[in-house]
């Protein structure tokens, strides 16, 4: 059984719903379409971000200062 699609107000700059109205118009999809999967592949990105991050917790860090330095150590800078 499918769940009931939840309705909300969203406020677009003008020249985004503009451009928004056209690319629905040239694919033949609703707003709601586009905007339901630009969400989806935000949030997916979210999580692969925070499983990289997870990942990578246990690495060293450096401090900003520290990679300053050994930048200009090496001659990089």
């Amino acid at each position: 059984m499918s769940e009931t699609p939840k309705r909300s107000t969203v406020y677009f700059d003008p020249q985004l719903h503009a451009a928004l109205r056209l690319k629905t118009a040239h694919t033949h999809r609703s707003v709601s379409d586009i905007v339901n999967d630009a969400v989806r592949a935000a949030l997916a990105e979210d999580q692969e971000d925070l499983a990289a991050f997870e990942e990578r917790v246990s690495e060293p860090t450096i401090s900003y200062k520290a990679l300053l330095n050994d930048l200009k150590a090496h001659g990089k800078l």
